[in-house]
């Protein structure tokens, strides 16, 4: 998918306890990605939302002490309810691609696959991806920061199992 060989593909499966619908919203609306898309204690706001192939997701984050810096979604495929394509990359407050704060050679496009499923009243989440369009060195960097990747989708992934228990509560 990467074109860059899968050695660099992060892929994490989660199953959350809750119906693929929600699970979908939760991933599609501004409202929900509000509560719970990105780094622990970042707080999220949506600058832009338009879940279409082409359509974008443009996002403000911004740290307890003010640090503020922005991402973006550019999708690819929408079939709802079970599969976005999208490619991410940090953006400045207008939505246009910019590097990465804390790296000068950290890739400027990282294409994702999510795909869900329902089992039993639960869905499982497949996120897998990795850098596309970027130098060897770009990518090499990109695979020495898996371990701290899987770690903050972690912490993530954490805050979407919270707010979809609030949800179904």
């Amino acid at each position: 998918m990467t074109g860059n060989g899968n050695e660099v593909q992060l892929e994490i499966t989660r199953i959350v306890k809750a119906p693929l619908e929600l699970v979908y919203s939760v991933w599609t609306q501004p409202e929900h990605l509000a509560a719970w898309w990105g780094p622990t204690g970042m707080e999220l706001t949506v600058k832009a939302l338009d879940v279409r192939p082409g359509g974008l997701f443009h996002y403000g984050m911004k740290s307890p002490e003010g640090f503020e810096m922005f991402g973006r979604f550019s999708y690819r495929e929408v079939e709802a309810p079970t599969k976005l394509v999208y490619v991410t990359s940090f953006a400045d407050s207008e939505g246009n691609i910019i590097r990465a704060p804390f790296s000068p050679v950290f890739p400027l496009e990282i294409i994702t696959e999510l795909t869900m499923t329902e089992e039993d009243g639960h869905t499982i989440i497949t996120m897998k991806g990795g850098p596309i369009n970027a130098t060897e060195e770009e990518i090499q960097f990109y695979a020495s920061m898996k371990g701290s990747m899987e770690q903050g989708f972690g912490g993530t992934f954490k805050q979407l199992d919270d707010y979809l228990a609030k949800l179904t509560a």
